[in-house]
């Protein structure tokens, strides 16, 4: 009796016993993990923070440190410089009114910045302030930025302004204008202003003295500074700042 063979069920028998034969093998290697491997945990970059401190060791006017700071005349035209002797900041201001001095911090700092300062008040007359800046920036008759000061009057006169520089001399807007007592400063005080992201805090001495929230400036560098006019003999004794990308300090 002749057998007759399929060639179709033959060509399939082969492959099968192929596919058999190879599972074997694969069955004798090494086990595989059948449980999803996880992805790497997405690394988030490292926050930068940039800090600057001094206690205005130098004589100088105006300040430099070494190129770490530029002027509200220098640069500004409009404004005002500060200059230093050991242990003592001062601002000179501008001719016209409203032409505050200003020192800012030169580099591409991070937008969440907070700046601190000791008050050195000697002999005042009239309306003596103390100014901090945030996300300033300065251009021939160009200053804009936020502004927080305080009163060195020690009465109800005194104050607590946070302002917005809206760049040309004179142009400004208040975001905080608070009249009291509490607001005054003397030697010693340590006055501090933060922004991070669009809200300003003001502190003395550790407390929370007043808020304000503006979008207009999201870059920027930090600094300080004095008022226009001349009010007597008062600055700071030191100051330090922070400035960082993370969401807080």
């Amino acid at each position: 009796m002749i057998q007759i063979v399929n060639p179709l069920r033959t060509k399939i028998c082969n492959v099968l016993s192929v596919a058999a034969f190879l599972s074997v093998l694969i069955g004798c290697g090494p086990k595989q993990n059948s449980a999803p491997q996880a992805s790497p945990a997405t690394q988030q970059p490292t926050p930068r923070i940039a800090s600057y401190s001094t206690k205005f060791t130098n004589t100088e006017s105006p300040i430099s440190e070494g190129g770490h700071w530029i002027g509200g005349k220098t640069i500004g035209v409009d404004w005002g410089d500060v200059s230093t002797t050991p242990g003592y900041a001062i601002g000179h201001a501008g001719p016209k009114r409203f032409g505050d001095s200003v020192a800012l911090l030169t580099g591409d700092l991070p937008a969440n910045q907070s700046v601190e300062g000791v008050v050195d008040k000697r002999k005042v007359t009239r309306y003596p302030e103390v100014s901090l800046r945030l996300r300033s920036t300065l251009a021939k008759h160009n200053c804009d930025g936020y502004e927080i000061s305080y009163s060195l009057r020690d009465d109800d006169t005194a104050y607590l302004i946070i302002v917005r520089w809206n760049g040309p001399l004179a142009d400004f807007t208040y975001l905080v204008n608070a009249h009291g007592a509490q607001y005054g400063v003397k030697t010693g005080d340590v006055v501090k202003a933060t922004i991070i992201g669009n809200e300003i805090k003001a502190y003395k001495n550790g407390v929370l003295m007043g808020t304000a929230k503006d979008n207009t400036y999201i870059h920027g560098t930090p600094g300080f500074g004095f008022n226009e006019g001349k009010n007597g003999d008062y600055g700071f004794s030191s100051l330090s700042i922070t400035a960082t990308d993370a969401p807080t300090f």
